[in-house]
């Protein structure tokens, strides 16, 4: 197969940011139809796409390699299960599924048919945090001991779809902060161990938590924080909308996925790279700097998918940042540590 076919499930801010990348910036893919939601219409005829009455219908054409499932949370499962049973590789926003059994049963069927499933993490394609993740790597601060993740943001959850306030998608630390759970992984290179946590929110008549505060421990002994929000008031911290600080043995690092990455070894700070900034009042959502990062993943999806080689970011890499997220929820309402199946 020399070009892959594609599917959209999803017609909101997500698909049609998949529908304008695929389109336009990666090679050896097709858009083919779209299926889902109120602007399915109007978003197969800006991008000469089919409009599918269903995941059903939209499964079984042949023309179609590969689903794009851009959907709420709590329809990943069914509808990932649906590609797979049909035999198309999935590239699934994240969070993966709701439970960590959903996600189980989306790995399996993807085993059992034979096809790749990857998670959107797209911030594993930022500049800044690509860098990060290289000099880590290379031993540039020693092994990792200490990372304290935030993700605040001064929106509040009026700023956000109205799915993402209905208690069946849960809540913001799940919808957003997922990233950051799956950063400290990835960074590290280690699983997180256990998960202590304090979720809720910090508005009346919120029927989802939009602010939490997370300890963790990792397998090699290491910790971790991560303060995530939506509800921290205007202008909210610099540097903080998804930052970390990273403690080394021999160095630290001060990232922000949309500034700068800072590293001291030597008592120093030094910028060793940059994030340009989004057009968000100009260019808006489609600002090409935007879509740098799912330009990057969705290139490497088609290309894993047609060379017959797993996607970088695995449907493995999706459950392990659901379990810590979910983790984090039943410690916050049991008030006890938990401790995260090896």
């Amino acid at each position: 197969m020399s070009t892959l076919g594609i599917g959209i499930i999803g017609s909101g801010f997500m698909g049609r940011t998949y529908s304008e990348t695929i389109s336009k910036c990666c090679q050896r893919a097709k858009l083919v139809a779209v299926t889902g939601g109120s602007r399915a219409e109007q978003l197969a005829g800006d991008y000469g796409m089919a409009l599918e009455p269903s995941v059903e219908s939209l499964v079984a054409r042949k023309d179609i390699g590969a689903v794009f499932v851009a959907t709420p949370h709590h329809l990943h499962a069914e509808q990932s299960l649906a590609a797979a049973k049909a035999g198309k590789h999935i590239l699934l926003e994240k969070p993966m599924a709701c439970t960590v059994a959903e996600c189980d049963a989306i790995n399996a069927a993807c085993k059992e048919a034979g096809v790749w499933c990857a998670i959107a993490f797209t911030q594993r394609y930022r500049n800044c945090n690509i860098t990060a993740k290289r000099l880590i790597d290379e031993g540039r601060i020693g092994r990792v001991l200490q990372i304290q993740e935030y993700a605040l943001n001064a929106t509040g959850l009026v700023g956000l779809p109205k799915w993402q306030s209905d208690p069946a998608n849960l809540g913001t630390l799940f919808g957003h902060a997922i990233h950051n759970f799956d950063r400290i992984r990835w960074l590290t290179g280690q699983e997180i161990r256990t998960v202590y946590a304090k979720c809720g929110s910090l508005e009346p008549d919120v029927k989802v938590e939009g602010t939490s505060m997370v300890l963790m421990s990792l397998t090699d002994g290491a910790s971790a924080g991560l303060w995530a929000s939506f509800q921290i008031p205007k202008p909210s911290f610099p540097r903080s909308q998804f930052s970390a600080w990273i403690v080394g043995e021999k160095g630290i690092m001060d990232l922000d996925a949309y500034g700068e990455l800072r590293v001291a070894v030597d008592g120093k700070w030094e910028v060793v790279e940059n994030q340009a900034p989004i057009d968000w009042a100009g260019k808006g959502f489609l600002d090409p700097v935007r879509l740098e990062s799912y330009i990057r993943q969705c290139q490497d999806f088609v290309d894993a998918c047609l060379d017959g080689r797993p996607p970088k970011v695995t449907g493995w890499d999706g459950r392990q940042a659901v379990a810590a997220a979910l983790a984090a929820y039943e410690s916050s309402r049991t008030g006890r540590e938990i401790v995260l199946s090896a």
